[in-house]
């Protein structure tokens, strides 16, 4: 499992969602030229860094997430809401945004 980081322990994500923390992006191509934010690709993959309880069903219960803290998931490109917390950059999507685990 992963270790908790300080941003995992000041976030509990509500419903389905989950934060994941995006795996860092090239700054650099191949041929070794620099890119420029402006130019760099979103990342598409990341690590599980807190999960919510589950979305809430019409009777009541509770919907069952399928992923867990520290699992690798790929996720839509333009998913959810990217913020900063301590200089961390994260990402908070929701369940059915994230589209795939990725297993080593």
């Amino acid at each position: 499992m992963a270790t908790a980081t300080a941003s995992s322990t000041k976030l509990r994500p509500l419903g389905d969602r989950v934060v994941v923390k995006p795996t860092a992006r090239e700054e650099m191509t191949k041929s070794g030229i620099v890119l420029p934010d402006t130019v760099k690709e979103k990342p598409q993959e990341g690590t599980v860094i807190a999960v919510g309880p589950g979305r809430t069903l019409d009777d009541g219960k509770r919907e069952a997430i399928d992923v867990k803290e520290g699992q690798k998931v790929l996720y839509a490109k333009y998913a959810g809401t990217e913020f900063k917390i301590d200089d961390e950059e994260l990402l908070i999507v929701s369940q059915k945004d994230i589209l795939a685990i990725v297993e080593d």
